[in-house]
C-alpha cells in the first residue's frame, strides 16, 4: 500500500520547534527566568510575553499531536515488535544519552554564569517530552493495533461521520477540559516533568493518531472550517487578556489551545501539503536541533549578556546564535560522524551523494 505523505504535518512539527528555540530564547529576558532554570538577562524585555502568551498554550500540545500522527503512518508498515523496536532506537536511546550527555551541558553554563559550583548530574531537562512520547507508545500500541486491525469496522466509520461536523473536532475539547478540572495545574502552561504535562500529552497523542486514523473526513472539516477555529482562538485570547489579566480558568485555555490548534490543522492542510527541498531538509534537522539548541542557547546567552549593547540588540543576537550554530553542529557533526547520528535520532549512514528521503516523524 501507497501511504502519502502529509506535508504539511511535517511543517507544522518544523514550525512548532522553531518556535519552541525562540520561545525559550524570550525566557531569557523575563523577570522569572531564574525560577525555571533559565539564564537571566539583567535588562528585560517584558513586552515579549504578550506574544508568548499566544504560543504558549498550544506549542507542546501540538507537537504531542503530530507525533500521535507519526505512530499512525509508523504502524502502517510495521508490526507491534518492530514499532516499539524502531521507537526505542529513535526515542528512547536519544533520551537515555540526552539525559547523561547533553542536558548536563546547559547546566554547566548556567552555573558557571552565575558562579556557582560545578555539578554533574544526569536529568531530563528540555528531553523530558521525548520520555513521555515513549511511554506514550508503550500504553497506546495495543489499542493502536486494534484499531489498525479493524480499520473497515464500525467505530471509523462512526468516527468519520462524527468528524465530518464542525462540532465534531471541538467536542474532544472535553476530555481536556476534564483533565485540567481533574489534575488542577498550577499553570496550564507548566507542561514539563508534570502531571499535566503527561495526561494532556498522552490525550493530544492519542488524538492525533485518531485523527489520522479518521481518513480525508477530519481533514476536510478542518479545512472548511479554519476560520472558525482561528476566529474562536483569537477570540478566547482576547477573553483571556481583557478579562483575566492573561489567566483565564484552565477549561477555557484547554478550549482555547485545541481551536489554535485545529486552526492551525486546517490552514496547513490547505497550504502547506506540499513537497520541497527545504521541507525534507528541515525535516531530517528538526530532531536533533531540538535536542542540542538548549546548550547551544545559553552559550549564546553566557557570551552576548554582558556586553554592552541594546537590549533588543541582545535578544536578536542569541536567536542568531542559535540558530548558526545549531546548523554548523548539527551540518557538519551530528549529521556526518555515523555514531553520533543514532544518538541524535538519525538512521542509516551518511552520504553526500543521496538526499535522505526516509523521513520519519517522532
Amino acid at each position: 500500500m501507497i501511504i502519502e505523505r502529509r506535508h504539511d504535518i511535517d511543517w507544522l512539527r518544523v514550525i512548532a520547534i522553531g518556535l519552541l528555540l525562540i520561545y525559550h530564547i524570550a525566557i531569557i529576558f523575563q523577570p522569572w527566568a531564574m525560577f525555571v532554570g533559565f539564564i537571566r538577562s539583567p535588562e528585560l524585555m517584558e513586552s515579549l510575553w504578550l506574544p508568548m502568551t499566544a504560543l504558549n498554550v498550544w506549542r507542546i500540545p501540538l507537537l504531542f499531536y503530530v507525533s500521535g500522527m507519526g505512530v499512525y503512518f509508523a504502524l502502517r508498515k510495521r508490526n507491534w515488535k518492530q514499532l516499539l523496536g524502531e521507537r526505542a532506537k529513535r526515542i528512547l536511546l536519544p533520551f537515555v544519552f540526552g539525559m547523561v550527555a547533553i542536558t548536563p551541558l546547559h547546566m554547566y553554563i548556567f552555573q558557571d554564569y552565575y558562579n556557582m559550583p560545578l555539578g554533574y548530574y544526569p536529568h531530563a531537562g528540555h528531553l523530558w517530552f521525548l520520555g513521555n512520547i515513549f511511554v506514550y507508545v508503550l500504553v497506546l500500541s495495543p489499542l493502536f493495533f486494534y484499531l489498525k486491525k479493524n480499520e473497515l469496522g464500525k467505530f471509523k466509520k462512526f468516527l468519520s461521520s462524527f468528524m465530518s461536523h464542525p462540532l465534531g473536532p471541538l467536542s474532544l475539547s472535553a476530555f481536556f477540559v476534564a483533565e485540567v478540572l481533574l489534575i488542577k495545574p498550577q499553570l496550564f502552561e507548566m507542561y514539563a516533568e508534570t502531571w499535566h504535562g503527561f495526561f494532556i500529552g498522552l490525550l493530544a497523542f492519542f488524538f492525533g493518531f485518531l485523527f489520522v486514523y479518521t481518513g480525508k473526513a477530519f481533514w476536510q472539516t478542518l479545512l472548511k472550517w479554519r476560520w472558525l477555529y482561528a476566529g474562536l482562538a483569537i477570540g478566547l485570547y482576547f477573553v483571556r487578556f481583557l478579562v483575566f489579566d492573561l489567566k483565564s480558568p484552565g477549561y477555557l485555555i484547554a478550549i482555547e489551545s485545541n481551536c489554535w490548534i485545529f486552526g492551525l490543522f486546517g490552514f496547513g492542510y490547505r497550504y502547506l501539503n506540499r513537497p520541497s527541498a527545504l521541507l525534507s531538509y528541515l525535516t531530517t534537522a528538526a530532531y536533533p536541533v531540538y535536542i542540542i539548541h538548549m546548550f547551544v542557547l545559553y552559550a549564546g546567552a553566557y557570551l552576548i549578556l554582558p556586553l554592552n549593547i541594546p537590549v533588543i540588540l541582545k535578544f536578536v543576537g542569541i536567536v542568531g546564535f542559535t540558530g548558526i550554530f545549531c546548523y554548523l553542529i548539527y551540518e557538519f557533526i551530528i549529521k556526518r560522524i555515523g555514531f553520533l547520528r543514532p544518538l541524535f535520532g538519525l538512521k542509516g549512514t551518511y552520504n553526500p551523494g543521496i538526499q535522505e528521503k526516509k523521513l520519519e516523524r517522532i
